[in-house]
């Protein structure tokens, strides 16, 4: 990274149990770079006895956010104030967002995944939906299906731990 630290330089971060292992840093700092944002992104190693105190850091240290990835992304919710929809009716949160010491927790997976099929000209609004597996990202996409307007969702899971998700209205 030749983008040089200052003392305006924003911080990011990754919340997870094990982290140094992400290629996040390197995706997100060149990102930063490209885009002229005086930014960095950094993982942090964070399991679930620390999740609080690293949620009180975010704000401490005014970070502009975080991804959250396991075994934190259930826990951490408690600790926010305020979760999206999706966020709420999943609860997983893998994005914080600090504004001004409000933070808010987000679940990009399913938004991640219905913008794709909208740039790929795919609306759902209306339409069945069929997803294969109820996992977390699984999980994730049915719940924005649903509040983007899919009209049926049927989800076909093999009967293992994710197997209730796949069951809840």
């Amino acid at each position: 990274m030749s983008q040089r630290v200052t003392g305006h330089t924003e911080l990011l971060g990754l919340l997870a149990m094990p982290s140094r292992q992400s290629n996040s840093p390197l995706m997100h700092n060149s990102a930063f770079e490209k885009l002229g944002l005086d930014m960095v992104y950094v993982c942090f190693e964070v399991g679930l006895n620390e999740i609080e105190e690293a949620v009180k850091a975010i704000r401490t240290l005014k970070l502009v956010g975080c991804n959250v990835s396991m075994p934190n992304k259930s826990a951490v919710c408690r600790y926010l104030d305020m979760l999206s929809p999706a966020a709420k009716l999943i609860g997983a949160c893998n994005t914080i967002v600090n504004k001004n010491g409000h933070l808010e927790g987000h679940n990009t997976d399913g938004i991640g995944f219905v913008s794709m099929l909208k740039d790929k000209g795919i609306d759902i609004k209306g339409k069945k939906f069929t997803l294969a597996g109820a996992g977390g990202a699984g999980t994730a996409i049915a719940v924005q299906a649903a509040l983007d307007g899919a009209s049926e969702i049927s989800i076909f899971n093999i009967q293992d731990e994710f197997w209730a998700n796949g069951e809840k209205p």
